[in-house]
């Protein structure tokens, strides 16, 4: 006969109901026998206290005989990975010692203010109430401050910050490097900064004075600077105030300056000329390009084996011209210009229809001419149509020549500059001018949802250019994030080097390492890709949680930071931080 299996279980406590007395605490153990389950009463705890009981109950469970929950009460939970992914960042690029290199009430509201444009952009009266949401105010021990302590900070940084700038250079521009120099402006909602100018707005609210200002990088990107000029200033005006910046306040005795076509105009070019070290790259406009055509300089046979050339004229003496070509581009704009044309075409058909339906009362010739007026003003092509206007009379049609001529410029653009092959190839040089993207992409991200550089209200001419500073200053600390988080944003971590070897001409090719983070959604490591805004919202997940004694509701509190997850510690290791589990 089989002999039957037994099974020991682990003694526990039970209890039993009694109907008209209180229920039975019993210590049982049990135990089974084959498909039976057998228990036995080893004790009768019923006249123990409660408390005994259950401390018994955890010990069998091989509990905590004292669990934390029963010792300490949460009196707060703030989102903390964020706060130290950028204050960790701030401080390994030493920009708070460079903003002062000892601490001070000043220089922590404006390292505040800068993290704050990186957490939760908004107006200073917020900004001091939205860094109570995050741990940024304990952080840097700003908790009573007020927005009249962040105008007094802003006041102190607008007087420091020829000295920042200076360090910013001296770390990230060289003797003989490129400086990218772009401007822009933003719309002001106010009536007393006298900054605050009517001019060209490129913002598109019509009817606001705006404040102009210029930025300048270094050739990756990395800004370095930044002026405020009224509203009313051109962006040419503004590019001898940056070169005499650059020379005599940098310090910078050779460097080559690369602006726009619309930046650098042929005055602006002359007086580069006079200042000796001083080199620059821009390029021609299309009235100077179309001019080259006609002389016979430019052909379309020059691109026949390449799609880059070198070209000279007497028209630019001591300069090179490099003309480049690309078929992508040709091809976009020529259906552009189809896309405008027949747009145009409907509004002027529409108008005539108009112009003819009026037999008893003709439209006056006037009138006509006003509303064709802003039909070619809407679609830019005004000069590829040939109008004929009378009282009670419209007709129009195609200029073919102007068509035919433009479209000879397809895809072409020439790059001038006063560089030598010796210091710069022609690939390197249109390379150079293309890398103004960079700065375009700053202002976007000043401009946009990122950082909010506008609407800008501040009341003083003091106080305009101190938040377009900090705006800056953020940029600064977002850039040197992004360049570090590569591998697990969306962005293109092998860009640097790409750009270094590929066709300047032909359009960027993502690697093979980004186009699988953008197919997969996935880095190379398996954790999930974001863009900076997202991830930044996933560090802002990690916490730091404030206890209490629960026997001692006036006592000591004490901080805890929560485990990060595989993602966030991968993002504080690529920031070269700790993974922040007590500060």
């Amino acid at each position: 006969m089989a002999a039957k299996s037994v099974i020991i279980a682990p003694m526990y406590i039970e209890t039993v109901p009694n109907r008209n007395s209180p229920p039975a605490i019993l210590l049982r153990e049990g135990w089974r026998e084959g498909k039976k389950t057998r228990k036995r009463t080893l004790a009768n705890l019923s006249h123990w206290p409660k408390h005994k009981i259950e401390a018994l109950r955890k010990l069998l469970r091989n509990e905590m005989l004292v669990s934390p929950t029963d010792l300490f009460e949460t009196q707060r939970c703030l989102p903390h990975g964020h706060v130290h992914a950028v204050l960790g960042t701030i401080r390994r690029l030493g920009l708070d010692v460079m903003i002062s290199a000892k601490r001070c009430r000043e220089r922590d509201l404006v390292v505040a203010m800068i993290a704050e444009r990186l957490l939760h952009p908004c107006s200073k009266l917020a900004t001091t109430r939205m860094w109570h949401t995050t741990t940024l105010a304990e952080e840097l021990a700003v908790e009573d401050a007020d927005e009249n302590d962040l105008y007094t900070a802003m006041d102190w940084l607008w007087a420091r910050q020829s000295r920042i700038e200076k360090k910013l250079a001296a770390r990230h521009l060289a003797e003989g490097g490129m400086v990218l120099y772009d401007v822009t402006s933003s719309y002001y909602e106010g009536k007393k900064c006298r900054l605050a100018q009517y001019g060209h707005d490129r913002d598109g609210r019509t009817g606001l004075p705006i404040v102009v200002y210029g930025v300048m990088t270094n050739d990756e990107g990395c800004p370095v600077a930044v002026s405020v000029y009224a509203g009313n200033i051109g962006d040419p005006k503004t590019v001898a105030d940056q070169t005499r910046k650059l020379q005599q306040e940098f310090g910078l005795s050779r460097l080559v300056l690369v602006g726009d076509r619309g930046m650098l105009r042929q005055a602006q070019i002359d007086k580069l000329k006079d200042q000796p070290g001083l080199g620059w790259i821009t390029a021609l406009r299309s009235a100077s390009i179309r001019k080259l055509v006609e002389q016979g300089v430019l052909q379309r046979s020059l691109f026949d084996e390449k799609n880059l050339a070198e070209i000279t004229s007497p028209d630019y003496p001591g300069e090179r011209l490099i003309a480049c070509f690309n078929p992508l581009l040709a091809q976009e704009r020529r259906c552009k210009r189809e896309e405008l044309l027949a747009a145009t075409e409907a509004g002027l058909d529409k108008l005539a229809r108009q112009v003819a339906r009026r037999t008893k009362t003709p439209m006056k010739g006037a009138d006509i001419g006003l509303r064709a007026g802003k039909i070619l003003g809407r679609y830019k092509v005004g000069k590829h149509f040939k109008l004929s206007i009378a009282d009670g009379l419209f007709q129009w049609q195609r200029r073919q020549e102007s068509i035919e001529q433009e479209s000879q410029l397809d895809g072409i653009y020439i790059i001038r500059t006063s560089e030598s092959k010796q210091h710069l190839t022609a690939e390197d040089t249109v390379r150079g001018y293309k890398s103004l993207s960079t700065t375009e992409r700053m202002f976007r991200t000043l401009k946009g949802l990122d950082l909010l550089v506008r609407p800008i209200r501040h009341r003083t001419d003091e106080w305009v250019p101190a938040h377009i500073f900090i705006c800056m200053l953020a940029y600064y600390v977002q850039w040197h994030m992004q360049q570090a988080l590569a591998p697990i944003l969306f962005q293109d971590d092998q860009l640097p080097e790409i750009r270094k070897r590929r066709n300047p001409v032909l359009p960027a090719e993502q690697s093979e390492s980004a186009k699988g983070k953008k197919r997969t959604h996935r880095a190379e490591d398996g954790l999930q890709v974001h863009s900076f805004e997202t991830l930044m919202a996933e560090l802002a997940a990690q916490g730091r949680c404030t206890y209490r004694l629960k026997s001692d509701p006036t006592g000591p509190t004490f901080k805890q930071v929560a485990e990060p997850t595989p993602l966030q510690a991968r993002a504080f290791e690529l920031l070269g931080l700790f993974p922040g589990k007590g500060n």
